[in-house]
């Protein structure tokens, strides 16, 4: 527990893991601009945090790309984030990008802010989905439902991970949808191109077609 608490804990490693967490592989030179220090820096951090199986490396031509290792690994990200949006308030100043975060971002691989926190509402609101403390579970009407959308829950099943679990948002302090059919359910909204990726950022732009997806389908309107 030292030893991860102390690779997580350098606010460089802290910024590689936060950029990667937007669920995108990235190169050690996108990384570094992340982290905001050298190339040859942000190496050796790599190779630390890849000794201790928190992110991963494979190489794609002639680039070397890095992601979170695992769904376990992001799991204990967000529960840091969390764990450090309850603590005492600290100065920040503001940027640009806060609202599009808040807005709709990614948590890995599954939806977050405001639109996470809303579908995960609504879901539940209609008896979709059940959400309890530390896990969740698709209804016989939910599957019914999810299915007529396209949300490949067969396949979320299949998967080496919780299925469907409560991850509280950080931003908005109630759960959005985690686990494999969270994330099975932002892959369908991105191949529904309901919504974009940001363009350097983990902030997720909902597109005019998702806007009327999501009204039609959830009756959310953001």
């Amino acid at each position: 527990m030292v030893e991860i608490a102390a690779l997580v804990g350098d606010p460089a490693r802290a910024n590689i893991l936060s950029a990667l967490m937007g669920g995108h592989a990235l190169t050690a030179r996108e990384l570094a601009g992340a982290a905001g220090v050298s190339p040859q820096t942000t190496s050796g951090h790599l190779g630390k945090l890849a000794g201790a199986n928190l992110v991963a490396g494979v190489r794609q031509g002639r680039h070397r790309y890095f992601r979170i290792s695992t769904p376990q690994v992001a799991e204990m990200l967000e529960a840091i984030m969390e764990v450090a949006a309850a603590a005492p308030p600290r100065y920040r100043p503001p940027s640009k990008t806060d609202d599009p975060i808040r807005a709709a971002r990614t948590c890995y691989d599954h939806v977050a802010g405001l639109l996470g926190v809303t579908l995960a509402d609504r879901l539940a609101e209609r008896e979709l989905i059940i959400l309890g403390a530390e896990a969740g579970e698709v209804t016989p009407s939910g599957v019914e439902f999810l299915s007529k959308l396209g949300v490949d829950l067969s396949a979320a099943r299949a998967k080496r991970r919780l299925f469907c679990r409560p991850c509280v948002d950080w931003t908005e302090r109630r759960p959005h949808i985690g686990g494999a059919f969270g994330a099975a359910l932002a892959g369908r909204l991105f191949d529904l191109k309901w919504i974009e990726r940001m363009r350097d950022s983990r902030a997720l732009m909902i597109t005019p077609a998702g806007r009327r997806g999501l009204f039609e389908t959830f009756a959310i309107s953001l």
